[in-house]
């Protein structure tokens, strides 16, 4: 079965906009009626509305000062000062000022900054989620109007494809296809296909959510307009300012927690919240990860996901959202699922170390040669 959906490609209207002043955060009008300018008379009216959210998305995106980490600097913990020359150090050249969130971020403080729009493909695995895909299929819809949905589903039982199938014609729109996978591949199988499809497809943005209504899709045009406007990823993330979650119980939200910061300490990533599974990747930044060598499932696949990134030097944002537990179906964490996350997170702590140190032993040899 192919996993290639024919994604129309998107062609922006003549002349790009600008996103004008930012600071405070007032916008300018930028839009005229496309009633005005178009002779059949479409209504464009529901893209219109989502644009307009976008609006102050991208205002926050670019104002925000949180530092991501702990520490101040920002830097990554416990990073070897000669093993950073790839990645982005978030200073920029006179004229930019940091986004303060994540490795690298930046954006121009000058001129407004020139965007156009970008096709965006959201990619959700399901496996016997039929009590939430009428919810969440109808709430994308609203507040990311242009973006195509492509589900992958794991043969579900309950029936979730024909599920997705049928919302899909209720919406009347081609923007929602479900690809029926044979068996129960888990979780990272189906977001390294999804991934490859979107890729292929010729997404310029590819987002990756549950679908299980923890992830609340009103945080679309936020995570959407960050990458728009010049990150390589933007994180929803439960663990800075804003964000949070509710209706865990005190063991699943210390494990979340405390998951997280032993991730970010061995691995040295300055992210808040490496295990979210609620993003938006830049259609480059996915290239240059090498998702189709990911090996990890489950839990452990965020987490490896964000190791790469970090690594390829990805500029990153997180944005806050409040993460609810879900309130149909089961959860699919277990103790394999945790025991492998733990497991691989020590893995590339150790491929890390001995990587740094090969590097260091040839930068040696050549200052010998020299």
């Amino acid at each position: 079965m192919s996993l290639k959906p024919q994604l129309s490609r998107v062609v922006p209207r003549e002349g790009s906009r600008h996103v004008a002043e930012l600071s405070p955060l007032a916008l300018s009008p930028q839009y005229e009626h496309p009633d005005d300018r178009r002779p059949d008379g479409a209504d464009d009216r529901p893209r219109i509305r989502a644009e307009a959210e976008w609006q102050p998305a991208v205002a926050l995106a670019l104002q925000r000062h949180q530092r991501v980490a702990d520490d101040p600097s920002g830097e990554p913990a416990g990073e070897d000062p000669d093993e950073g020359e790839d990645a982005g150090d978030g200073r920029g050249d006179r004229g930019e000022r940091a986004l303060g969130l994540g490795h690298g971020a930046r954006v121009l403080s000058g001129r407004p900054p020139r965007l156009r729009r970008v096709e965006t493909v959201v990619v959700i695995p399901t496996y016997n989620e039929a009590g939430n895909v009428e919810r969440l299929l109808p709430a994308i819809h609203q507040h990311a109007p242009t973006a195509r949905v492509l589900v992958l589903d794991d043969d579900s039982p309950d029936g979730t494809a024909d599920l997705v199938e049928k919302v899909a014609a209720e919406l009347d729109t081609d923007l929602v296809e479900v690809v029926r996978r044979a068996g129960k591949r888990g979780l990272g199988a189906a977001y390294r296909d999804g991934f490859r499809a979107a890729l292929d497809a010729g997404a310029d943005c590819v987002v990756q959510m549950d679908a299980d209504m923890s992830h609340d899709p009103v945080n679309l045009p936020a995570l959407l307009a960050a990458v728009q406007h010049g990150a390589d990823a933007a994180i929803g993330s439960r663990y800075v300012p804003g964000g949070g979650v509710e209706d865990w119980p005190r063991t699943r939200q210390w494990l979340s927690r405390w998951g997280n910061r032993y991730a970010a300490g061995m691995l040295g990533l300055a992210i808040n919240d490496a295990t979210s599974g609620f993003r938006a990747y830049g259609a480059p930044i996915l290239r240059r990860m090498d998702i189709a060598t990911v090996t990890a499932e489950g839990y452990g696949f965020q987490i490896e996901m964000t190791h790469r990134l970090v690594r390829c030097g990805g500029r990153v944002v997180e944005i806050p959202i409040m993460f609810r537990d879900r309130t149909e179906g089961e959860s699919k964490l277990d103790k394999q699922i945790i025991t492998e996350a733990f497991g691989l997170v020590n893995k590339l702590a150790v491929h890390d170390v001995m990587d740094g140190a090969r590097r260091r032993k040839r930068r040696r040899a050549a200052a010998r040669r020299s």
